[in-house]
């Protein structure tokens, strides 16, 4: 099974230190994976401290804005004009400021569509083909009207793709705020996974989801300076807090849900509709305030009429609504935290949603901002909103969400699609944490919020249900993208815009990594502790990379330089293989014991071909015929135990002390394991040893183990029982990309089957749930969702 068995002599004491673990291979100390990170990081300063929170300089700038927008439904235009405040509070004097056209994405000649390359068909869009060939129906893109200080006289301002920068007539210094008023308008397009409208050609309406509607302030910080890096459509948004009043008009049978709270219930709403919202505001059940038999009565009759809703939203970031005549809406307000403060988890979707949406999205709201709650802070806002947003996708902003997640026209849905709206929607209202709580700069590191969203969305959907099918977060789910062409790959420390595979590498890489923190390296209660330590810092505020490399290290006590430097800094992936076993026994040097092991392995070797057929082919051999031919050695028996070796071994025992005579007497098996890390992630070696009785035993070694060498070791491990089988990983904790190797002795592969008829093989139908339809009776079906 292993290498032969060797027994070794018990000399100089106790057995010790003969197989301790050591180098194999290789300069000692050569490697520099376990190095700490330092000049990698950034230096700490009075901004941001090497503990990784805030320093006592740390400032942060605020955009505060007062917007009256109009939604033009017959034109699909949206038509704005805002009041912006920009007060610095930053130490430097600011001569201009910067501002962001991320609507300028759409314009034909944009930096993102020009630098597109590939094949046609998978590059650009119909809308994007005819701007740039001139046939668009409408141009794209903002058309900014004015820029006007307070007093009515014109500010020069530059538009530079998506940023347009301001030269205000007096610099601003530190405490100062400056006010200005800028007018625009711009096409809506058709929703694109971020925002924009979808049209239903059957009654003839629009769904809206507008987003980036606005010229939005750039941030201003002690890192970038400006972070005025081109919108190229990857890359999400860096953005201030701040506090907003918008006045949003539209036709008055819409249905329009925003960041912050109505301030015109009153007005806007139904008496019907009201007294459903006080029935909400106690209920800890989603109460629906706009049916889908009023959503059905507009769409009869299209009102041509307008009418203002007014929200108001305190230190938020950004600012997003829905609006349209044919939304059902939902709602209940409730206890969260169970400590007295009420928050509103609210739903708005058309009947295509239905009955997935109103059976399950407001109930994951609420659970969402409880699950993420217990692991960073407490969901500051008053309001988290769920909007059906087409059929797959979302997208955050501040207290509203638009999510994917759409059945079949008869109400049926698959697993699938079942599972991806719940995830979608835990994942979009989780983002209210990351990045609009936790201010993250989404323009240059994408992970920093979807990496930390997507882990504790994992987390969320297993709080959901236990046997939820997670995509991601569990270490073995990463494995076919880390088993992938290196060249393929980039850092999950790389610019958002440059990353390749950004669902693997800003999603599910760095949520994956995070899970083997919290289960594997770290251990929950320093993980978690560390972790909400991270939010409770940089609520509110913007944090790097290395505050929060530095806080999850400085709030646990764990050095992780090594896990950074290899998870987030580079393209490795962990291949740990068991390359050699060799198998140890401490002799005992009892006679009794080593010429019985003797005989048996003696006669053992007698068994060979030639002799088994010459026990047919020779009946007699000449000593057998003759036995004057035998002399002292034909009856000689060297396994024989003499009084001679007895007193030998009674001898030898009593020049031991008593604590050796019991080491001896042990029958301790050792293994000397030869480790190799072929992928060159280092990572902590977990081996389970099956015993020959039936039990097993998991080891755990701290990948510190292979900090002298981290190419190859040996480890050597003592166990009373024999061990019939090493496995390495044998839960499926550190992403190892070839689970061949991690077994000694080696297992077979799995065969490759193949069917003895050429015939279709059985496959589950996609839709269970249509196919079991099909088979009820017409009276016990559902109407689905017209």
């Amino acid at each position: 099974m292993f290498k032969k068995l060797t027994t070794i002599a018990l000399a100089f004491g106790i057995f010790t230190g003969a197989f301790a673990q050591r180098p194999a291979g290789g300069s000692f100390n050569a490697n520099t994976k376990f190095e700490q990170m330092g000049t990698e990081l950034p230096t700490p300063n009075t901004f941001r401290t090497a503990s990784g929170a805030p320093g006592r300089d740390y400032f942060q700038n605020k955009a505060d804005y007062d917007i009256k927008v109009e939604l033009d439904d017959a034109n699909q235009r949206i038509i704005g004009s805002e009041v912006v405040t920009y007060t610095n509070q930053s130490p430097d004097e600011l001569k201009y400021l910067w501002l962001q056209l991320d609507q300028n994405l759409f314009k034909g000649n944009s930096t993102s569509n020009l630098t597109k390359t590939g094949d046609i068909s998978t590059q650009m869009s119909g809308t994007q083909i005819k701007a740039i060939t001139g046939q668009a129906e409408k141009e794209f893109g903002y058309n900014i009207k004015l820029v006007k200080d307070l007093k009515g006289a014109n500010i020069p301002f530059t538009i530079n793709g998506t940023m347009m920068r301001v030269d205000i007539p007096v610099a601003l210094k530190t405490g100062q705020a400056f006010s200005f008023k800028i007018d625009w308008e711009y096409f809506i397009t058709a929703y694109y996974g971020r925002s924009g409208y979808e049209f239903f050609a059957a009654d003839g309406n629009y769904n809206y989801f507008i987003a980036h509607w606005f010229p939005r302030m750039c941030v201003y910080d002690d890192v970038s300076g400006w972070q005025n890096k081109q919108f190229l459509g990857q890359g999400e948004f860096t953005l201030p807090f701040g506090d907003y009043k918008v006045e949003i008009t539209v036709p008055d049978d819409h249905l329009v849900g925003a960041t912050g709270e109505c301030q015109n219930y009153a007005k806007v709403l139904t008496k019907t509709q009201q007294a459903r919202m006080k029935e909400a505001s106690t209920s800890k059940t989603p109460v629906i305030i706009a049916t889908q038999a009023e959503a059905e009565e507009k769409l009869k009759n299209k009102s041509t009429k307008k009418q203002t809703w007014i929200y108001t939203a305190k230190n938020v970031r950004d600012f997003a609504f829905a609006s349209s005549r044919r939304f059902v809406w939902d709602a209940m307000q409730t206890d969260v935290y169970n400590n007295g403060r009420k928050i509103w988890s609210m739903s708005f979707y058309s009947k295509e949603g239905n009955p997935l949406w109103e059976k399950y999205s407001t109930r994951v709201v609420e659970h969402t901002l409880l699950s993420y709650g217990k692991r960073t802070i407490e969901y500051p806002y008053p309001v988290a909103i769920s909007c059906h947003a087409t059929a797959g996708g979302g997208m955050e902003y501040p207290m509203i969400s638009f999510n994917g997640g759409r059945p079949q026209p008869d109400g049926t849905y698959s697993e699938q699609v079942k599972y991806g709206m719940i995830g979608v929607i835990i994942h979009e209202v989780g983002h209210n944490f990351f990045p609009m709580i936790v201010n993250s700069d989404e323009r240059q590191w994408t992970w920093m919020d979807e990496g930390l969203n997507t882990f504790c969305q994992y987390l969320a959907e297993k709080e959901w249900d236990k046997d939820y099918p997670s995509r991601r977060g569990e270490p073995q789910n990463i494995v076919a993208y880390m088993k992938t062409d290196p060249s393929q790959q980039v850092p999950i420390m790389s610019s958002s815009d440059n990353v390749i595979g950004l669902g693997n590498n800003a999603y599910a890489k760095p949520a994956t990594a995070l899970n083997i923190l919290r289960e594997t390296v770290m251990g929950r209660e320093l993980f978690d502790a560390a972790f909400k330590e991270y939010a409770r810092r940089w609520a509110f505020k913007g944090p790097m990379p290395a505050d929060f490399f530095r806080t999850m290290e400085d709030a646990s006590g764990v050095d992780l330089d090594w896990f950074w430097k290899g998870w987030f800094h580079t393209v490795d992936a962990v291949d740990q293989d068991i390359a050699e076993i060799q198998w140890y026994a401490l002799d005992t040097q009892n006679p009794e014991i080593t010429k019985a092991e003797a005989r048996k392995e003696a006669e053992a070797k007698k068994k060979t071909m030639s002799n088994i057929r010459n026990e047919k082919d020779i009946p007699q051999s000449v000593v057998e015929a003759d036995p004057t031919m035998k002399d002292f050695y034909n009856s000689y028996d060297p396994f024989e135990v003499t009084d001679a070796d007895k007193k030998k071994f009674d001898a030898y025992k009593a020049s031991l002390s008593e604590e050796d005579q019991k080491l001896l007497s042990s029958g301790m098996n050792f293994y000397s394991i030869k480790l190799k890390n072929k992928g060159g992630l280092v990572m902590p070696v977990i081996i389970q040893l099956e015993y020959e009785d039936g039990t097993s035993e998991v080891l755990r070694y701290p990948a510190e183990i292979w900090r002298m060498n981290d190419g190859e070791i040996s480890k050597t491990i003592s166990t009373k029982q024999k061990v019939k089988k090493f496995k390495l990983d044998p839960f499926y904790e550190i992403a190892d990309i070839d689970t061949a190797n991690n077994v000694f002795p080696r297992e077979p592969e799995q065969p490759t089957k193949f069917q003895l008829f050429k015939q279709r093989p059985f496959t589950a139908p996609a839709n269970p749930m249509q196919e079991a339809r099909k088979n009820q009776p017409a009276s016990t079906q559902s109407s689905g969702n017209n």
